[in-house]
């Protein structure tokens, strides 16, 4: 019985060494905030209100008023009509597309909120806005507006605003290296 009871002791100490490591903020570049979908039913959709990212009350929602990612205060909000720049989330296509900035700010160049920014114009191949682009058509596998896809663009937050993430597409921030 002790052999046993050291035997599984001994497997539990290394699953939780190999599979129980966090990591650590202070050396990411940014934070996952869920997925920008239509679909109630994926448990990382920002749509879905029981789950981590759309509940009204998680700390990580982009939906709670309180939060500093749905604060319309917060220089990290979505809701924030007067933020522009790096300190915005982001938005990423599955397929690793880099598809602006996601903010209310309707003048800044690479809001998804801007009708004549890159990002925001519904004529735009790389707008969510566009229903005939693989991000805003209904039926794309990619789409934010397809209710039954589970690889919606996702939404980062940048942890630090000299830094970006390494992903496609272009910034208008001076990248420093850590």
């Amino acid at each position: 019985m002790k052999k046993a009871f050291a035997i599984l002791f001994v497997t539990l100490i290394s699953f939780s060494l190999v599979f129980g490591q966090t990591s650590n903020t202070k050396n990411q570049k940014y934070k996952y905030l869920g997925k920008y979908s239509a679909n109630k039913y994926d448990p990382e959709s920002i749509s879905n209100p029981c789950g981590q990212y759309g509940s009204k009350f998680s700390p990580d929602s982009v939906n709670n008023p309180y939060s500093p990612y749905g604060s319309p205060y917060s220089p990290s909000s979505v809701n924030n009509r007067y933020v522009s720049g790096s300190s915005s989330p982001i938005l990423v296509g599955e397929d690793g597309q880099y598809l602006g900035r996601l903010n209310s700010n309707k003048y800044d160049p690479e809001s998804v909120s801007n009708p004549y920014g890159v990002y925001g114009s519904k004529y735009s191949p790389v707008s969510i806005n566009n229903p005939y682009s693989p991000y805003g058509n209904r039926y794309s596998v990619y789409s934010m507006n397809n209710p039954y896809t589970t690889q919606a663009p996702k939404i980062y937050a940048p942890q630090n605003s000299l830094s970006l993430p390494g992903i496609g597409g272009k910034s208008n921030l001076l990248k420093i290296d850590d």
